[in-house]
């Protein structure tokens, strides 16, 4: 789903942690002849007697995991009136007890397997479907039974015990409670407009107060017993399991789900078209931005047969070419907007949508909002060009070969979610293989009159709602209906040209720079590392695997960072990487360097941060010389674009105009403060700090930073061999300047204030309060320490869990977060968050030091050190098999002067965590003598 859709459906999917489900993007009509598209052979599915459907496929990546997910066609649009609220609220209940696992020891049972409540656990419940979903090792065989009989359980085994009810009942409504605010206010009066006042509109998942308040437990059960049957259930298992014995397990588990005689029908609501035009224009003084959305409602089509295959296609090709535009015009000097797009994508409940959003400058809605909807009037006078339709197939073959080629190493998360579309949606699922060859036969014969007609078809006059979002002091400069309809009209009557393509047949890298060498290389034969030292003082740690087909991923630090600037130039030095990287690099610009690359699967990007600088980069082994070149010219043809700089700073201005509005910002701002004791690189961004970045001091101190290569240490992970990417390496890395300069960062002495401090923001209207507890100070970093801090955050978390959010009733979801640094001093902090009500605030900070105490003076208890070290044995084992892993890892450790093979004894390490342990380390670091406790409260009216 894009981003110009997600605007106005925020909020109308809740889970138990942070599962989002996407609509699925349809495609266009079919002709007569269209073909059925086949599933996936290596897809077992069958149907039981009772109507439960299952779907299993076997995936070893990772090895010895399996995901299971039971998918319920079942959400909030199938409540009565007093039970709205409860197709979610009956989601959370399934972890609160079932027949086999009463009241918490289902979570209870899964966290001591290694498998953490809510990262992994987890639900969702949206308006049609609410699905459950449980990652589960499979080289167990009694836990992925009893994995089996949880999702059995959710299907109708759920307990609804009273007490059970009613302590949910406080975690709904705070889960509510968080929701409120500027969004919700504003969602409440366009809704009924975009859902066309469909029972969509009255149905949201998260139910309303009243009910949430006061609805009968019967109610609850009856809907249970209504809709948690067998023909609108399916069971997706994918993962390394025998597909066979697994298909007789669930055979054996579910053929006893009972099918109602008297069933009620599951009836399939839709958003009717109303065949005309919509406007509404809705305030909130906390509402930060200007934003205009045109959304064109057409009915949908699901992805079943070949033409929808081929449409869908289309539609792909013409996204892409109309984001390009948007792109190109973000990139002006003087944007006519802060940000803005177009699309054409699934919506809700059977229809698609051509949507336009518009960020607009504050003050410029005409201007942003008439600049936007030129440019797909542009598109559908003049269409796309032949080179740009070029392009975009390129790119969309090229993305297709990727995921062709990593079609054995595809995690078993991306197959089940496809197969949850395949149940809820009936969107087909034939596989890589089949949509790879489908593309390859077919993209080439997509003509340019094809895609263009898209824009004729979807841009039309009819079915159109406008929504107008803005700052409550903007309201009396908010155009009517009658207004923005005349701006509609005076840009169909505008004297439009057609688009120009911008390219250059150049190469990237005209001449290859004088190679280096390799002068000394070392091998950690333990962890498969080589470390290779160039000619030019460069350093190379290489991590060939073959976790991933065609992926190669790098990285690349140096100390420094602004760190070494006054705070004079801080603001300059903090955007150069950014000026840089949106200015080109070398002979081209940021229009013609994305359009040189195109086809390439390839990303480098500069960054400074404050105590280092560094490149982060990614590309498709074929590929690489071409990342290695963008690399060297990062260094050595840095591009400096005036226009560019100004169109970046004119947005970062829009952004800051009214961020003053937002409580979150405003809270957030306070709390890096006041952690910060208000030194100027802590406080937020303003518009006069803005005004302090200089595009040629900023331009300098990016060439400052990257003049000399030879302190960088280069991290490479991947699919490679180090023999053959070697004379890559020597011929661009081993290139790259050196003046052999000694440096390293400064110590700006930024620490958290000593002692116990309150501080309380008084930002916003609704009656609900955010609360963070910082404990911070000195300390010693080793490994030893650092566990015992890692296992103290985890044991705390659970422990928060369960009083405050099941105990108290008083939290939706409290977080518990350690940090530890090594530099510039060693450091640590703890952080408690949670949000609640205002008059909770006392009551639940209580509760937390009364959990922390109990540590402090019994010690953890040793089931949920047992939990820690399961859930970390279990992360790790899959860590271990991921590039991503092993880059932030071996870059970290050479960063911070560790041994790399640390991760070898890593779970050795944690046997030392005792009770004992945990009872000193909260004694040590939780004593409360460095506490700041921050609170974000309403107004005071």
């Amino acid at each position: 789903m894009k981003p110009t859709v997600i605007l106005f459906l925020a909020g109308l999917t809740l889970s138990m942690g942070c599962a989002v489900k996407t609509p699925t993007t349809a495609v266009a009509s079919k002709p007569a002849e269209a073909a059925t598209l086949p599933l996936d052979t290596a897809i077992k599915t069958g149907k039981l007697a009772n109507g439960f459907t299952y779907y299993i496929r076997r995936n070893t990546e990772p090895k010895n995991r399996a995901q299971l997910y039971l998918a319920v066609k079942v959400g909030s649009i199938l409540e009565n009136d007093d039970q709205r609220g409860l197709a979610h609220f009956m989601e959370h209940m399934s972890f609160n007890g079932t027949r086999n696992f009463p009241k918490n020891k289902l979570v209870d049972y899964l966290q001591k397997s290694g498998i953490r409540f809510g990262a992994d656990l987890n639900a969702y419940t949206s308006f049609d479907e609410t699905v459950y979903q449980l990652p589960i090792p499979t080289d167990n065989p009694e836990l992925f039974k009893n994995g089996l009989q949880i999702m059995r359980d959710w299907a109708q085994d759920a307990s609804l015990d009273s007490a059970e009810i009613e302590k949910e009942r406080g975690v709904v409504l705070e889960e509510k409670r968080l929701g409120k605010g500027a969004g919700e206010r504003m969602q409440n009066k366009y809704l009924p407009m975009l859902l066309n006042n469909s029972r969509y509109s009255n149905r949201l998942p998260i139910g309303t107060e009243e009910v949430l308040k006061n609805f009968n437990h019967e109610t609850l059960k009856q809907f249970y017993s209504d809709w948690y049957r067998p023909e609108l259930q399916a069971l997706i298992v994918v993962g390394d399991i025998n597909v066979s014995e697994v298909e007789q397990m669930i055979k054996e588990k579910f053929s006893d789900l009972k099918k109602s005689p008297d069933a009620r029908p599951r009836t399939e609501y839709s958003i009717p078209l109303l065949n005309k035009n919509q406007f509404i224009a809705v305030t909130d003084k906390e509402f930060p931005y200007t934003v205009a959305q045109v959304l064109i409602k057409h009915p949908e089509t699901k992805l079943k047969t070949t033409n929808d295959l081929r449409n869908s296609t289309i539609r792909n090709l013409y996204n892409q070419m109309i984001g390009a535009r948007f792109s190109e015009l973000m990139k002006q000097a003087n944007p006519p907007f802060l940000q803005a797009g177009s699309s054409i994508g699934g919506f809700l409940a059977g229809l698609d949508v051509a949507s336009t959003v518009v960020y607009a400058k504050p003050g410029e809605l005409e201007k942003g909002l008439k600049a936007a909807l030129a440019e797909t009037e542009r598109v559908k006078l003049f269409g796309f060009t032949q080179t740009e339709l070029d392009r975009a197939r390129q790119s969309y073959l090229t993305s297709m070969e990727a995921a062709f080629k990593e079609r054995d190493k595809t995690s078993s998360e991306n197959y089940v979610q496809e197969y949850v579309r395949l149940f809820l949606d009936g969107e087909a699922s034939p596989g890589i293989a089949y949509e790879y060859a489908f593309a390859k036969d077919v993209a080439p014969g997509i003509s340019l009159d094809e895609v263009n007609a898209l824009a004729k078809k979807y841009l039309v006059d009819s079915n159109r709602d406008v929504l107008i979002m803005a700052p409550e002091k903007e309201a009396a400069t908010l155009p009517s209906e009658a207004t923005v309809n005349q701006w509609i009209a005076d840009v169909k009557n505008d004297k439009l040209t057609a688009y120009v393509d911008q390219v250059s047949d150049k190469p990237l890298l005209a001449t290859k720079p004088t190679a280096g060498n390799v002068v000394a290389e070392k091998k950690i034969d333990a962890i498969g590392v080589t470390e290779l030292t160039l000619s030019n003082g460069v350093k190379v740690v290489l991590r060939p695997t073959d976790f991933k087909n065609d992926e190669i991923i790098f990285s690349a630090f140096s100390p420094g960072g602004t760190s070494l600037y006054p705070d004079a130039d801080f603001q300059s030095a903090s955007y150069a990487s950014a000026i840089v990287t949106r200015g080109g690099v070398g002979e081209f610009n940021s229009i013609q360097l994305p359009k040189l690359l195109t086809g390439k699967r390839v990303s480098v990007s500069p960054y400074i941060a404050e105590r280092s600088e560094g490149i982060s980069g990614s590309a498709a082994p074929k590929d690489l010389e071409t990342a290695l070149q963008l690399t060297y010219l990062y260094f050595t043809a840095p591009r400096k674009d005036a226009e560019m700089f100004q169109a970046m700073i004119a947005q970062q201005k829009g952004i800051l105009a009214n961020r003053s509005s937002d409580p979150n910002s405003v809270f957030a701002d306070t709390v890096s403060a006041v952690l910060g004791n208000y030194n100027i690189r802590r406080t937020g961004p303003t518009l006069a700090k803005l005004e302090q970045v200089k595009l040629d001091r900023a331009f300098d101190i990016y060439e400052e930073r990257f003049a000399d290569a030879g302190d960088f240490t280069f991290t490479f992970v991947g699919s490679f061999k180090n023999e053959e990417i070697k004379p890559l390496l020597e011929q661009y890395l081993g290139a790259l300047p050196t003046n052999k300069r000694v440096e390293a960062a400064k110590d700006l002495g930024i620490v958290p204030p000593a002692g116990t401090l309150t501080k309380t923001v008084f930002k916003g209207q609704e009656p609900k309060a955010t609360v963070r507890l910082v404990f911070s100070g000195d300390y010693v970093y080793n490994e030893d320490n650092n566990n015992q801090l890692d296992a103290l955050g985890e044991v705390l978390q659970i422990k928060l869990i369960e009083r405050l959010r099941e105990e108290e009733s008083g939290v939706y979801s409290p977080g518990a977060r350690m940090g530890y640094s090594k530099y510039p001093r060693n450091r640590y902090s703890f952080t408690v968050s949670f949000g609640c009500a205002p008059e909770n605030i006392d009551k639940l900070v209580a509760a937390t030091l009364d959990e922390i105490n109990k540590v402090k003076t019994k010690g953890a208890a040793a089931g949920d050190i047992e939990k820690f070290i399961a859930e970390e044995t279990r992360s790790t084992e899959t860590q271990l098999k991921q590039n991503g892993f092993w880059l932030g890892y071996l870059g970290g450790q050479y960063q911070n002067n560790d041994s790399p093979t640390q991760v070898l004894t890593y779970l050795e390490s944690l046997k030392k965590i005792t009770p004992a342990t945990l009872k000193d380390a909260a004694n040590k670091y939780l004593s409360g003598k460095n506490l700041i406790k921050f609170i974000l409260l309403p107004e005071k009216k």
